[in-house]
């Protein structure tokens, strides 16, 4: 018997004699054993079943205590889950139908059975009975899920009429649904559209689902819709079977996170139309945000900067700022101020920076936004503001000190020129010595105009020269000044061309130059001075911006110097920037250099080797024509004893005048002030031929005192004269028809010929 399977039955049956009759059949059965329990009455099977489980019963329909079917009855809701076999006499085709739609598992007559036949039944009973109580138990199951579920289940015939509906959504009632259409419960646009889907599946008999809405007493909800169509046994689509699932609350969210982006990205937008370059890095100082501005102003994409830590993209070394910025924005939650960066391009921008601390829900630090703005033009025209202010105060200054020092030069200038007339034989030595002192005069007045040139704009007059006089001339003083230990080089041609320009501020263009030059060789070296004629094309000047087809004179300054940084070539032009020592320099003579050169047409180049050499080339544009002759050139005419009313403040300017004027066969008047001269003019107007008028005088000024000498007599002859004369008063003086000026400190031609010019009509 080891290993063969029992049946636990239990046999309700009354007659000995069957029971003796199914005990030997089931004898016979060799695949089984059968655990046989007879009792002759239903209320003992009850008993039995109250306290034991079987695996099947046998069931006699005519007991002495129960007859008919409800006997089934009974013994069927005592042991629902237990498999029924009715084994009885009776041979009734009707009671038998009765008693399997009551729930019995097979319906068997005695006499007509054998013992495998019954063991074949008892197994398909327990197999069938096992399969219902799975499906029943996976039915409660479903039905208890769907009990505490959103689902909607439901089934429609062809005529989408509904047959069955479960867990039907609020507003809805089953007993209201069943045999009605979509058109009879919900409004008709929604049940058109259910309609359409449902009659696409009957037709091509394959599945679908959709997203639909639904309006129930003016409360749209929103559905997950699945319909699948509905087979019959022999597959024909009898309807369809439709599971809606209520995702009302999802979609709200799903709104309501839609609408959270669409503002998001609105605020992204506005984000990347800004020009401040905006990040967010978290708190290890890994890059998380990076907008268009970010991009523009630091040349990294928004790919290329996530994930990078910041400081390390736009630092060019670890700055203390930095740090200083992170502590404080962590510690108090933002910072603000100036921080210098570094862009893809490796160029040095300035960029006032502010820093927020970003907090999340628990309000724990998560990251540090950010917002840069680019501030390096506004600090470089707020640096030019200050240059400006600074040389508008250093105008100032010199405005205040030039008429005295063109007062204090002037004598000097003149006596300079009257002493080789004094003193004819003078030995040559004296004579050098006079030369020096007329040309440091000379150069004394020139240093006063370069600074108010420099600091109040004054621009030079421009004649046509030649260049290489003054090449030639500063060569001399170069030789004279100089250390012997640097040698000077002239290459200079004969054929060079003419420019136009202002002679002294090109003399102090080749100054500065050359001054610079010196101070490269501390140790001596080779200083050359060349220039040449250059015919510059088409082709020069599409690599040279700044250049103009047609002929140019190009200077060469060249040294054997320590030569200049690459970094610092791009920034020797700034006013005030240098590279030399404190005191050692002020930062404006390769501005001036510059400012000259652009103002005359013309342009600068650079080359420079570090430890090697430097070469700086001025290119000016030529002209033609002939040299105009300086007033140094020309010889003054003796006067004819012309009486001539000299008005200056200065003793010294009026005793170098007497003696200069004096010298030249002229009679002097001297007056102190405005008053003055207008009496003494008043007294002698027959006999004065023409009046040296300084226009800065104390009591009266000098453009008062030439009205009221025009009033006396409208043909006065009138020289007007000033250390310092600002654009106003020469055309004050101008408007009112003096038509001659004399900038102080003049020289003895320069008065005489202004002299002459006045007294012969020349205007």
């Amino acid at each position: 018997m080891a290993g063969k399977n029992i049946i636990k039955v239990l046999l309700v049956e009354d007659n000995p004699g069957d029971v003796l009759l199914l005990q030997e059949l089931f004898k016979e059965v060799t695949t089984v054993v059968v655990e046989l329990i007879p009792v002759e009455r239903l209320y003992e099977a009850v008993n039995y079943l109250a306290n034991e489980i079987f695996d099947v019963i046998l069931l006699d329909l005519s007991l002495p205590d129960s007859q008919g079917l409800q006997t089934f009855v009974i013994a069927h809701n005592q042991a629902k889950a237990t498999p029924i076999i009715v084994l009885t006499g009776i041979n009734d085709e009707t009671l038998a139908t009765s008693a399997m739609q009551q729930g019995a598992q097979d319906y068997l007559v005695k006499g007509q059975v054998t013992g495998d036949l019954l063991v074949r039944s008892m197994r398909y009973a327990i197999e069938r009975q096992r399969a219902d109580n799975a499906l029943r138990q996976s039915e409660e199951r479903f039905r208890v899920a769907l009990k505490n579920s959103p689902i909607f289940v439901y089934n429609q015939d062809r005529d989408l009429r509904y047959t069955w509906v479960y867990n039907p959504p609020s507003g809805l009632i089953v007993e209201k649904i069943l045999g009605k259409q979509d058109l009879d419960i919900i409004p008709v646009e929604d049940a058109q559209h259910l309609i359409a889907i449902k009659r696409g599946v009957l037709t091509t008999g394959i599945g679908t689902r959709e997203e639909v809405s639904i309006t129930i007493k003016d409360t749209t909800r929103y559905y997950d819709l699945t319909v699948e169509p509905l087979r019959n046994e022999t597959q024909e689509i009898v309807g369809v079977t439709c599971a809606s699932i209520d995702i009302s609350e999802r979609q709200a969210a799903l709104r309501e996170r839609k609408l959270a982006e669409e503002k998001i990205r609105e605020q992204a937008a506005l984000l990347d139309v800004t020009t401040d370059a905006i990040c967010v890095r978290d708190l290890n100082n890994q890059i998380i945000f990076w907008n268009k501005g970010a991009e523009t102003l630091y040349g990294w994409q928004a790919t290329e900067a996530w994930g990078k830590n910041a400081s390390e993209l736009l630092d060019d070394e670890p700055s203390p700022e930095i740090e200083a910025a992170l502590l404080q924005a962590i510690s108090q939650g933002k910072w603000q101020g100036e921080l210098t960066k570094i862009t893809k391009m490796n160029k040095e921008i300035l960029v006032a920076s502010r820093w927020s601390l970003v907090c999340d829900e628990q309000g724990k630090p998560k990251s540090i936004l950010t917002v840069d703005t680019d501030i390096t033009e506004k600090k470089h025209l707020e640096a030019q503001l200050f240059r400006a202010q600074r040389l508008e105060s250093i105008g100032t200054l010199a405005s205040g000190i030039a008429h005295d020092l063109n007062n204090i030069l002037t004598p000097i200038l003149a006596g300079a020129q009257l002493l080789p007339l004094k003193f004819p034989n003078a030995d040559e030595r004296t004579r050098h010595l006079l030369e020096i002192l007329e040309i440091n005069a000379r150069r004394g007045a020139d240093l006063v105009k370069q600074v108010l040139s420099f600091a109040r704009g004054v621009e030079g007059k421009h004649i046509t020269l030649q260049l290489k006089h003054i090449i030639v001339e500063i060569a001399k003083i170069l030789k004279e000044t100089f250390p012997k230990s640097i040698e000077i080089s002239t290459n200079v041609p004969q054929d060079l061309w003419m420019v136009s320009g202002d002679s002294t501020q090109l003399h102090q263009v080749l100054m500065n130059l050359c001054v610079n030059a010196r101070d490269a060789m501390s140790n001596g070296g080779i200083l050359s001075i060349s220039a040449e004629n250059m015919l510059i094309d088409a082709n020069y000047v599409r690599m040279n911006i700044e250049a103009k087809e047609g002929p140019y004179i190009v200077i060469t300054v060249s040294d054997t110097g320590v030569g200049i940084a690459k970094e610092m070539l791009d920034r020797i032009f700034e006013p005030f920037f240098t590279t030399k020592g404190v005191g050692q320099g002020t930062g404006l003579g390769l501005s001036t250099v510059l400012g000259i050169i652009k103002s005359h047409g013309g342009f600068v180049n650079v080359y420079s080797e570090l430890g090697s050499k430097t070469s700086f080339q001025v290119y000016l544009p030529a002209v033609e024509g002939m040299e105009t002759i300086s007033p140094e050139d020309l010889s003054p005419r003796t006067g004819h004893g012309e009486l001539i009313l000299v008005v200056d403040d200065e003793a010294a300017i009026q005793e170098i005048a007497i003696t200069s004027l004096e010298a030249y066969n002229y009679k002097i008047l001297v007056a102190s002030d405005g008053i003055e001269a207008i009496a003494l003019y008043a007294q002698n107007k027959d006999k004065i031929s023409a009046v040296l008028m300084d226009i800065m005088l104390p009591s009266l000024d000098g453009l008062t005192a030439i009205r009221t000498l025009q009033k006396i007599n409208p043909q006065v002859r009138i020289i007007a004269s000033s250390g310092l004369m600002s654009d106003n008063k020469l055309s004050a003086v101008a408007a009112i028809g003096v038509n001659t000026f004399l900038s102080k400190p003049y020289t003895v031609n320069e008065l005489l010929l202004s002299l002459q010019k006045v007294l012969s009509g020349i205007k």
